[in-house]
């Protein structure tokens, strides 16, 4: 690395170059002001010892040589004024550029042992911290940015590790069960053709399991990667488009789906935000209980768009509310319809996330789980602005 490239190189040579603008400006003033300063001859009209001196010729002839040489004296004094300053100012600029290199040396060492500390931190001791001490400066700050971004970093390589392994179960075990059963029909003999048309029938089952969780896994990647473009979207249209095609499972589950659909608008990819409201839905249906209700209501509130799904259930515990939107997170894995993979709240909070949304879930003391998705802004239609306003139900 050239040196004039360094912070220290660059830090000297600014306190050098201060110190030498400034002592320069100080030897200008210096020399201006001892350069005006008046040069007064004044003669007496009579010798030191009282008598008269000679005639006016001569004392004026004596007095313009007076004036000369004190002029010639006055130049001399500036000459060496600037000379031995000049020198000075040479001599001082060296020290300058010594100590401002010892100087920008000393403030930088902990920022040099900062970028020692970062260089040596990789993902197996990601949880190494630089941990400043010393006084709450412009360094500590850096520190404890950096501080917060590895412990933030050391978080999502815990998530994602955690992703991976129950990802990797997950799509095992149905290839786990699809060997089984295959081996099992192999190795009987006396199978029949019902018995293997009932074998193609339940691997077929597993192959449409596999591709709906592909399928939540890769919107659950897009969804985190954000929106590239923002459309307007009819929130209360697409939830009771939602609501009506899941009044068959509904029926089917025996829980009853009720709606109370407001006008909502806002912005974002149309197609995320319905697959936000199914997964709601979806869920709201399968971690039920026979007779169970399930309440999906939209309207705007302080002008944003809200999205609210209610379901009775089974009581969840406060504290576990939030591990319900981590990937692979079920109160209970048996518990559910068949297809229920854990990632339907994930990849609710990632389509939220990607449209600036806020989720809150609060749970039910009597048991079930509330879900609310407040949208950044709404996009105020007549009908709206005319009943605006959430049903609180």
């Amino acid at each position: 690395m050239p040196i004039l490239k360094t912070v220290r190189a660059r830090l000297t040579l600014l306190y050098s170059g201060l110190f030498v603008v400034s002592g320069a400006a100080l030897l200008t003033i210096t020399y201006l002001l001892v350069s005006q300063t008046k040069r007064n001859v004044v003669l007496r009209n009579f010798n030191a010892d009282g008598s008269p001196l000679p005639s006016p010729d001569f004392l004026d002839d004596l007095t313009e040589r007076a004036r000369t040489e004190a002029e010639r004296q006055h130049q001399e004094t500036l000459h060496s004024l600037l000379t031995y300053s000049g020198v000075a100012l040479a001599i001082m600029t060296v020290l300058a550029l010594a100590l401002g290199w010892l100087m920008a040396g000393r403030i930088l060492r902990p920022l040099r042992s900062m970028i020692a500390s970062i260089q040596r931190i990789s993902g197996r001791n990601v949880h190494d911290r630089l941990a400043a001490t010393g006084p709450r400066d412009e360094l500590r700050d850096l520190s404890d940015t950096v501080d917060g971004l590895l412990q933030r970093l050391e978080t999502a390589l815990d998530a994602h590790k955690r992703f991976v392994a129950n990802a990797a179960h997950e799509l095992r075990t149905p290839l786990t069960l699809e060997h089984a059963l295959i081996e099992e029909m192999l190795t009987d003999r006396t199978a029949t053709l019902p018995q293997y048309r009932a074998l193609c029938e339940r691997l077929l089952e597993l192959r449409h399991q596999q591709a709906a969780m592909l399928e939540s896994l890769l919107t659950l990647a897009g969804s985190e990667r954000g929106l590239s473009q923002r459309d307007h979207v009819d929130l209360s249209a697409i939830t009771e488009r939602t609501v009506s095609s899941y009044q068959a499972a509904a029926l089917h589950e025996g829980v009853r789906l009720a709606e109370h659909i407001d006008s909502a608008w806002t912005t974002g990819d149309p197609a995320l935000v319905e697959r936000l409201v199914a997964n709601l839905v979806d869920n709201a249906i399968g971690y039920n209980v026979p007779g169970g209700t399930v309440e999906v209501s939209t309207g705007v509130r302080d002008g944003c768009a809200v999205l609210v799904v209610t379901n009775s259930g089974a009581p969840i515990p406060r504290e576990r509310v939030d591990a319900l939107f981590e990937p692979f997170q079920r109160l209970d894995r048996t518990a559910g319809r068949a297809g229920h993979h854990g990632l339907g709240l994930s990849i609710v909070r990632a389509i939220a996330t990607a449209h600036d949304a806020a989720v809150a879930a609060t749970p039910d003391p009597d048991g079930g789980l509330r879900i609310e998705v407040t949208f950044a802004g709404a996009l105020m239609t007549e009908s709206s602005m005319a009943g605006q306003g959430l049903a609180q139900h």
